[in-house]
């Protein structure tokens, strides 16, 4: 699934990284809690967040992702986006709660490993 996908599946709109829309992806997290991102989300490429700090963005950095969701039409800052495309990560934005959007994206194929909450 390619971050465009991405965006059409949860009908967002994209902040940052629109160079990134072809870029493929095949695994997500959702978490509002980094600390558990860190601890047990291994080889995701998205992160789905309703958090706005730039802690967030830190956090997909160290992990190597290279988009973050964030859920409830939540609005990062223009600090946290320049962060980001610094970093070369993809900023989205959607209306849609965190379990529909997991949900949508993982009813359409994009996969789950090692999930926040989960022992790897």
């Amino acid at each position: 699934m390619t971050i465009g996908e991405i965006r059409d599946l949860l009908n967002a709109e994209i902040l940052s990284g629109e160079e990134l829309l072809d870029h493929s992806v095949d695994s997500a997290c959702g978490s509002d809690m980094m600390s558990d991102v860190l601890a047990y989300v291994k080889n995701q490429a998205v992160l789905l967040t309703g958090l706005v700090n730039p802690q967030v963005v830190r956090t997909a950095e160290m992990m190597d992702m290279v988009c973050i969701v964030f859920v409830r039409s939540k609005q990062p800052t223009p600090e946290m986006l320049a962060l980001a495309k610094e970093c070369g990560i993809a900023v989205l934005t959607t209306k849609k709660r965190m379990y529909e959007a997991c949900g949508k994206l993982y009813s359409c194929g994009l996969g789950a490993t090692g999930t926040a909450g989960e022992a790897s």
